[in-house]
């Protein structure tokens, strides 16, 4: 295994490639790999080789007669949440295998939004496969004030990403979407077939468009080309590696950077909002584990959605809990209900998933909560803030 840079990159924030850290393309091969007991059934099965001839034909590192040889997967935003918890798991968890080779862009080396770096990143790489996590993300009082910057940014990156790996002859795309793009007044529980039943909430309405659109864009490369490129809908995303911005951040990391700040000074937790909002909360290494099976085993066009159990779902006061736990802070918790609550439930079902990976085992909350905490705490001079 081979990876460059060969020292540890630094942490600068930036707007876009899904919370991308700013940090240089980080690239490796895997000349060999044992692989984690942990999942193991659901996360090393047979290479996916999916896509219409043309474009496997035209893949670098494919074989002539239409087979997939070792895969060269492209992770866009690579060095942001999602992006670390894969190359974590592609490298510390047997997630890769032997001949693939795994470039991580950020932001720093290519910005999306250009169609001409996009194209130049793709001349470069030359990938067989995508997993497209770049985005300009931000929290819910971020999107209240930027709409119109999430609604343009995100479409021109997305459509930059997905018609480039179209004209590159890339076999397979997993983009990630959110639960925003379902819409505000809906039943529940959320499943794949609901998108784009009504208009998404008004509070981010310009970020779940631009994702919406991710969705028409492969299944119109399906019917016109018989592409398979196809993505995910995973619930409220946290772990090591997320953006702790207070103002701008999402719920779990900013409640983190609070915490830990109220314990530091003393002085008392200030949440925002009533607490009383349900969230169904994903730690990053779970989902960065089944986007690998996703990119290997799922043959759908149609999204899937990456989620624990409606019976998992949680309030952000029992979430508040858990990090006060955590930290073991003892100070008064304060709820501030002049601020917004934002979406009050999004309850998705995850079915699908279980239908596919009936036995995938999630990390309990309380642990994945711990884990995150510890490292913020530990690495809190270059956490992105």
């Amino acid at each position: 295994m081979k990876i460059w840079p060969p020292s540890e990159p630094s942490l600068q924030e930036t707007d876009f490639n899904c919370g991308d850290t700013g940090e240089q393309e980080m690239t490796f091969s895997l000349r060999s790999c044992s692989h984690s007991a942990h999942n193991a059934s659901a996360l090393t099965p047979d290479l996916c080789h999916h896509g219409n001839t043309r474009a496997v034909s035209q893949c670098m590192g494919n074989k002539m007669d239409g087979s997939v040889g070792p895969m060269r997967v492209l992770v866009t935003g690579g060095s942001g949440l999602v992006g670390r918890a894969i190359e974590r798991v592609v490298k510390e968890e047997g997630g890769g295998r032997e001949g693939e080779t795994w470039i991580f862009l950020s932001s720093k080396e290519t910005n999306l939004v250009s169609a001409e770096e996009t194209r130049a990143a793709f001349e470069r790489h030359r990938p067989t496969h995508v997993i497209h996590l770049a985005a300009m993300v931000g929290g819910l009082y971020r999107n209240m004030r930027q709409n119109l910057d999430f609604w343009r940014n995100n479409l021109h990156i997305n459509d930059n990403v997905l018609h480039t790996s179209q004209e590159f002859g890339v076999v397979k795309v997993v983009s990630c979407l959110s639960t925003c793009v379902f819409p505000d007044n809906t039943t529940y529980p959320l499943d794949e077939t609901m998108m784009h039943n009504g208009v998404p909430h008004e509070s981010n309405y310009g970020y779940a468009y631009a994702k919406r659109m991710i969705d028409v864009h492969n299944r119109a490369l399906f019917q016109q080309y018989g592409l398979k490129y196809t993505a995910v809908i995973p619930t409220n995303m946290f772990g090591p590696h997320d953006n702790y911005n207070i103002e701008d951040g999402h719920v779990m990391p900013g409640l983190i950077h609070k915490t830990y700040l109220a314990k530091k000074e003393g002085t008392p937790l200030q949440v925002w909002g009533s607490g009383r909002a349900l969230r169904q909360f994903i730690y990053s290494l779970d989902l960065a584990r089944l986007f690998l099976w996703v990119l290997r085993e799922y043959d759908e066009v149609e999204p899937i959605i990456l989620s624990v159990g409606e019976e998992d779902e949680l309030t952000v006061k029992d979430a508040v809990d858990a990090v006060v736990e955590a930290f073991r802070f003892e100070g008064k918790v304060i709820y501030d209900t002049s601020k917004s609550d934002g979406q009050i439930k999004k309850t998705a079902s995850n079915a699908k998933l279980r239908k596919y990976l009936p036995d995938f085992k999630f990390t309990p909350f309380k642990q994945a909560i711990l884990e995150t905490c510890d490292w913020f705490a530990a690495n809190f001079d270059s956490a992105r803030k």
